[in-house]
């Protein structure tokens, strides 16, 4: 079930359902989360630009919504933003390859009036909040249902060889070579031009099948086929190809950007694969939209996963219990996220106590799966307008206490060395934590965040306890919260790279 679809669902979601969106989490599941809080967690949110919510907006009205969602988020616990920057074959940022988006400025091809920089200006807001951008791409989607004109420059008016129609689209063809080098010169200007964090590209494929519609493709398999007989293993193959090239391209550019895939929730079900399947009976990713997750992430060709489990706990054709515990189990060798849908978890009863919604217990199994190292929140907004009290449980209970993200001893696993010079100084606007950059050469040297710890006088000093993190900045101060200097504290500074691997602490004492 696509994104697409499910704002189709919402819109008939029964009266019941929508009451007990405002069904708060029980108080033993708030109990449960602070006995354990986690130090390393990826706690993403997408935001999306394909629903036209900026259209119409000015520079500055998309700014300033922009800025309120991402505060809202950051108090809600938001460690990394995932924003969508090519929804089909365009742009929201400046780029000499495609057009600008339809979704930021109304119609394609024109610049936003007054100039900015969407992904630039996200990229700094993100950091100056120590959070993480990664940009979203749709890699082979070229033009939308609801697209009606395309700039000139658009690639499928200047190569309209290299796209297909299916059900009112366009799409880039992946059975074309030359489809696959285009999406990866587009990704390397992104990686090049823009200090982001990671890469990111959901589950748009081949397309979601139609019955009785046809992929255009017998040319290509004809031309292309590579001793391929079988149709559908040439197609895998050739988003297999795609894959591993995309993962390079992001690599060789910049090593510390990660390149994160957000595949549909169903790899395959036990009926089309007795062994390996899932207790589930909906469209695959392997059968129907021709991507062999399990393949990328074995392969190592992805650095984080994050299936779409949009479903509800005890779902017929898609039970969420059933599904993460076998991405757990078979999807280990890259960190996985859960992808979570925040409107149905809300507007769906606890099928143990229907006196709350599903939030509790699906953060409960989310405890329970050993190699689930994070969440990403489908959709920012529904958090950030408390649906179902969610961002309210988010910033009280589950993600109360700022968290580092999950490491990636595959890319980087040396801490950069600790920071210098650190001390606290009275100055016109108060007592200030002050400290220098340590020293380092190359990427995975360099210190880019620093992590700020508190504890008591007599208290014991213990980096592991994510609720003595006060800050995590990319600055090298920090505002200390004085009074009248009777309260004796000490503070730990430590640096982290751009893989989040973390120094040893620097102790400075101070009197608040």
């Amino acid at each position: 079930m696509t994104r697409n679809s499910l704002r189709n669902i919402y819109s008939w979601i029964t009266t019941f359902a929508a009451a007990l969106s405002f069904i708060s989490c029980s108080s033993s599941s708030i109990v449960e989360a602070e006995q354990s809080p986690a130090k390393r967690e990826f706690r993403g949110a997408w935001i999306q630009a394909v629903n036209g919510q900026w259209i119409g907006m000015s520079t500055s009205q998309m700014q300033q919504t922009l800025s309120y969602q991402l505060d809202e988020l950051w108090k809600d616990g938001v460690n990394a933003i995932i924003f969508q920057v090519r929804p089909e074959c365009d742009a929201l940022y400046k780029s000499n390859i495609e057009p600008w988006s339809r979704f930021l400025t109304g119609e394609q091809g024109k610049a936003p009036s007054p100039y900015w920089d969407p992904l630039q200006w996200m990229v700094d807001e993100c950091h100056k909040r120590g959070m993480e951008l990664h940009a979203w791409i749709n890699p082979y989607r070229a033009k939308t249902k609801t697209t009606t004109t395309l700039a000139p420059s658009h690639i499928a008016m200047r190569k309209p060889g290299l796209c297909f129609e299916y059900d009112g689209l366009y799409l880039l063809n992946p059975g074309n070579p030359q489809a696959k080098d285009y999406i990866c010169k587009v990704v390397d200007d992104i990686v090049a031009r823009y200090d982001i964090d990671g890469l990111h590209i959901d589950d748009y494929f081949y397309p979601y099948p139609v019955a009785g519609l046809a992929i255009n493709d017998d040319r290509e398999f004809e031309k292309y086929n590579n001793g391929f007989t079988n149709k559908g293993d040439w197609r895998r193959e050739n988003v297999n190809v795609f894959i591993k090239q995309l993962y390079k391209t992001i690599h060789d550019r910049k090593p510390w950007v990660k390149f994160g895939v957000s595949p549909f929730g169903i790899y395959r079900n036990k009926k089309s694969d007795p062994k390996n399947g899932s207790a589930t009976n909906g469209t695959q990713n392997y059968d129907d939209l021709y991507a062999d997750v399990l393949l990328w992430v074995n392969n190592g060709w992805v650095d984080y996963c994050v299936p779409q489990l949009y479903w509800e706990i005890g779902h017929k054709a898609a039970d969420y219990k059933t599904l993460i515990g076998w991405w757990n189990k078979y999807s280990a060798n890259r960190p996985l996220y859960i992808g979570e849908d925040v409107e149905r978890t809300v507007k769906n009863a606890d099928l143990d106590n229907p006196n709350v919604n599903q939030m509790g217990a699906k953060f409960r199994l989310h405890k329970q799966m050993p190699n689930v190292k994070g969440t990403v929140l489908w959709y920012a907004k529904a958090a950030v307008d408390n649906m179902g009290n969610y961002g309210s449980n988010l910033r009280g209970n589950y993600w109360r206490y700022r968290a580092l993200q999950p490491e990636m001893p595959f890319i980087d696993d040396k801490a950069p060395a600790k920071p210098k010079k650190v001390k606290s100084v009275m100055t016109n606007s108060g007592l200030v934590l002050f400290w220098t950059a340590p020293k380092g050469s190359k990427w995975k040297d360099k210190a880019v965040k620093y992590v700020i710890y508190r504890f008591g006088d007599k208290e014991k000093i213990n980096l592991a306890d994510p609720s003595k993190i006060v800050s995590i900045t990319t600055n090298t101060h920090y505002k200390l919260p004085y009074n009248n200097g009777s309260a004796k504290y000490k503070y730990v500074v430590t640096a982290l790279d751009r893989m989040s691997n973390e120094s040893k602490g620097v102790v400075v004492k101070v009197k608040l």
